[in-house]
């Protein structure tokens, strides 16, 4: 009996480590942004990343005088976001790869465009 206690201790721990993992593979703080519009031109700023919940972040870009809120969520390595570029501009999202450097790497893209940008954010 005590075997068997054992070892649904030992899969709940399992289980709950599986489903913290994905959060604890990306971390709040702060990163170096750097991407190519859908247009062409080129970008640099910092992303702030706040963890607001077990998968979700609060996201806050500064890219020149123009400052970018939005969130996101991890789900294994992937990391989707949500945002608005202001003025009247339809809603954006994006979607990034976690690499092991602590890196994301992806595109985003606004709705109803036919062009991507693709942006990395090193961490600092």
């Amino acid at each position: 009996m005590e075997t068997s206690r054992m070892k649904r201790a030992f899969l709940a721990l399992g289980l709950l480590l599986s489903l913290a993992a994905p959060a604890a593979a990306q971390r709040s703080g702060s990163y170096d942004v750097t991407g190519t519009n859908p247009d062409g031109s080129q970008y640099v700023g910092t992303l702030e990343l706040e963890q607001i919940g077990l998968l979700s972040f609060r996201l806050r870009w500064t890219i020149g005088p123009d400052v970018i809120e939005g969130v996101g969520m991890v789900s294994g390595l992937s990391f989707a976001t949500a945002f608005s570029l202001g003025g009247g501009s339809s809603p954006s999202m994006g979607i990034y790869e976690l690499r092991p450097n602590g890196q994301l790497v992806g595109q985003w893209t606004t709705i109803g465009a036919f062009a991507a940008g693709q942006e990395t954010a090193t961490p600092k």
